[in-house]
């Protein structure tokens, strides 16, 4: 059975991502340095980026809200306000960091739309995520833009829906286990996991055991020759 519709992730997928909030993640531990060895901040990161995710959504305000929260619980009364100044530039960097493809990111894009329809969905601020993908230039490439608050099997459901795919012919790639691939299996489809350095402890996951539809593959040039052999 051919694959028709090709749902593909954005964010350390087709352009560099993490490697912007590890380097605001990097300056706040930096700065935080008379208040807290790197582990604590890091840990204490971990832990209010996660339980802030059901408030302030993905993305980078929300991480900068994070990083203000984690510099007033270690750094308390103490901590001087020249350093919420300077977290507040890290959140602007990560906000206008120049959009960097993967390689062979536009080669891939063109083998992928000879093989079915493609969609671009990702996660986060709506607002930077139209504002990264039109400075990519691959907005055209796309037949549609699905930007949503989370990724879960009932977002793919009505995504496929929306689409007018059974699930069975709908494929979704990208480098998060828990967003990208475990959420489009229960949906019906099929995924394809591209693990990418740095990956976000709260988007790690396990592997599905023993999923037909599943495959992890070294890059995102690898998904045509699998449509292919799934075709």
């Amino acid at each position: 059975m051919p694959i028709d519709l090709i749902c593909l992730d954005a964010d350390d997928t087709l352009w560099h991502n993490m490697r912007f909030f590890d380097r605001a993640e990097q300056a706040i531990v930096a700065m935080l340095e008379p208040f807290a060895d790197a582990g604590l901040t890091r840990e204490a990161m971990a832990r209010t980026e996660g339980r802030n995710l059901s408030l302030y959504g993905y993305g980078a305000k929300s991480f900068t809200l994070s990083m203000i929260e984690v510099a007033l619980e270690l750094g308390g009364d103490d901590l001087p306000v020249s350093a919420v100044r300077d977290i507040l530039a890290a959140g602007r960097d990560l906000l206008a960091h120049p959009v960097e493809l993967l390689e062979d990111i536009e080669a891939t894009l063109t083998a992928l739309a000879a093989r079915g329809r493609l969609v671009l969905v990702t996660k986060g601020d709506l607002f930077h995520q139209e504002a990264k993908l039109a400075a990519s230039g691959l907005g055209e490439r796309f037949a549609a833009v699905e930007i949503v608050s989370d990724k879960s099997a009932e977002t793919f459901e009505r995504l496929f829906a929306r689409h007018g795919v059974d699930p069975a012919r709908a494929m979704m790639a990208g480098d998060s286990m828990r967003s990208d691939v475990l959420p489009a299996l229960t949906a019906g489809a099929w995924a394809a996991f591209i693990p990418q350095p740095l990956a976000w402890s709260h988007e790690v996951a396990e592997a599905p055991a023993d999923a037909a539809r599943f495959r992890q593959l070294s890059t995102l040039a690898e998904l045509p020759g699998w449509i292919d052999s799934i075709g």
